[in-house]
């Protein structure tokens, strides 16, 4: 028998449909606005904040490049340092805060109720404005005139400064925006409760597990992504704190800067003091900061994998 050899013809590279071209170009034009906004507002104001930190501009006369003077006179400055105490302070009471009362109200309805009025109550605090909610618990922790104040002194406590000592403003801070931020947080824990299997939960069940230990076992390991999400962005929301201390505390920043943290040392000093310059230059110091605390947190909680995959 003899054997035919056929030889195949090169395969051509066709063009893409033209439906394809034209799903690309559709999705261009869709995307060509939330572009333009990206550049504008984000993008734009970055690369002007970062040449702005080279310079000494103080927003009256023409900027004038400094190098590295901003960034040196930084290091040498001890409020911006005590800002980012008090900020890191502050972040860390209220992230705690927020994350295990979030966890808790969240594990309650998920195992108790799914009700939609209790789920709409959660959201309230977080839709007011952030000065509205300073002034509300401004007038309830008055020490004179407050509420809160008034009960302590019919139980026998006296007075307190909530935001008037050095000592008790900035936990009264904490607390303040932890009411007000962790209906939010539960809500998306919650909504990563739901993703979990009810089938791993009844498994447990059977073994004898009880609500403990399924909590713990169960619903932590497998929530992890959420977490690092939940963590991420309750750090950057913290480490913006402005209009609570702007508002709540007199002066501002006070007393004895207890409560200046560092969006309001900026603030102070490009708007007060007029360093526009020097306020950038801590603007994108605590940008890098920010990056690299996210990274070190999504790295450590390996917020890409899930153990439900």
């Amino acid at each position: 028998m003899t054997s035919t050899l056929v030889r195949r013809a090169p395969a051509k590279h066709l063009p893409p449909p033209a439906r394809k071209r034209g799903d690309r170009r559709l999705a261009l034009i869709f995307l060509t606005p939330a572009l333009i906004g990206f550049g504008l507002f984000y993008v734009y104001p970055a690369v002007r904040g970062a040449w702005l930190s080279l310079t000494d501009w103080n927003m009256l006369s023409e900027p004038s490049f400094v190098g590295l003077d901003n960034y040196e006179r930084l290091i040498g400055d001890p409020l911006f340092w005590n800002a980012l105490k008090v900020t890191g302070w502050y972040v860390v009471m209220t992230v705690t805060l927020q994350l295990g009362l979030g966890l808790l109200l969240a594990a309650l309805l998920h195992r108790l109720t799914r009700s939609l009025v209790l789920r709409t109550l959660l959201l309230v605090p977080w839709l007011v404005p952030g000065v509205t909610t300073a002034l509300l618990w401004t007038w309830l922790l008055d020490a004179n005139l407050g509420f809160v104040n008034h009960l302590l002194t019919g139980m026998g406590l006296g007075n307190q400064g909530f935001l008037t000592s050095p000592d008790l403003a900035l936990p009264s801070v904490s607390i303040i925006n932890s009411w007000s931020g962790t209906g939010y947080t539960a809500l998306l824990l919650y909504a990563g409760m739901l993703l979990i299997p009810k089938h791993v939960y009844e498994a447990s069940a059977l073994d004898g597990a009880g609500e403990i230990r399924l909590f713990f076992q169960i619903t932590l390991p497998l929530l992890r992504p959420i977490l690092a999400f939940v963590l991420v962005v309750s750090l950057i929301s913290a480490v913006q704190l402005f209009d609570t201390v702007a508002v709540g505390t007199k002066p501002a920043g006070g007393p004895v800067n207890a409560t200046r943290v560092i969006y309001l040392y900026i603030y102070q000093r490009a708007f007060t003091n007029f360093q526009m310059g020097y306020a950038s230059a801590m603007a994108l110091s605590l940008v890098l900061i920010l990056g690299v605390l996210t990274f070190v947190q999504m790295r450590l909680l390996r917020a890409s994998t899930s153990d439900l995959a």
